[in-house]
């Protein structure tokens, strides 16, 4: 188990992920959640840096009943842009950020996933899922493999 103290965030993360813009529709990003079954979505300047996260439980808040809003009128959340409900204060991770300290802070946000960003860019996303098998691979004795080339 001692492995998984070598890995790092690049030796486990999804390189060029998939990502919106703020101007998104909630629309949009529901059809890439049901499509790709990710748990959320970066959120891209024009420069591509990032200034948000879209998550699933993000989108859910759109449609919270409150004494307000008794019945959420569906047609009018679903075409709002992601800069209205995503997540602005996230803990992004650079590629070479101990695995140990990603889980950490995946826990301490309570998130599923953290954007990775180096050089003010988005070059990667790294999910819970990344980590756990990380974490089977370390028990079985396994070291990380090289991160694959940039391009």
């Amino acid at each position: 188990m001692y492995e998984f103290l070598e890995y790092r965030v690049e030796h486990v993360m999804t390189r060029d992920p998939v990502a919106i813009s703020p101007g998104t529709t909630l629309r949009e990003a529901q059809e890439l959640f049901e499509r790709h079954d990710f748990d959320a979505l970066p959120v891209l300047d024009e420069a591509e840096g990032v200034v948000g996260m879209l998550s699933k439980l993000d989108l859910c808040k759109a449609f919270a009943f409150t004494t307000s809003r008794m019945v959420p009128a569906y047609d009018e959340i679903i075409r709002q842009p992601a800069r209205e409900v995503m997540t602005r204060d996230f803990a992004p991770a650079a590629p070479g950020l101990p695995l140990t300290r990603a889980l950490q802070l995946m826990i301490e946000a309570g998130t599923k996933s953290l954007p990775v960003v180096e050089g003010g860019r988005l070059v990667g996303i790294v999910a819970r899922e990344d980590v756990l098998s990380a974490i089977r691979r370390a028990a079985q004795g396994r070291r990380p493999e090289p991160p694959a080339p940039r391009a």
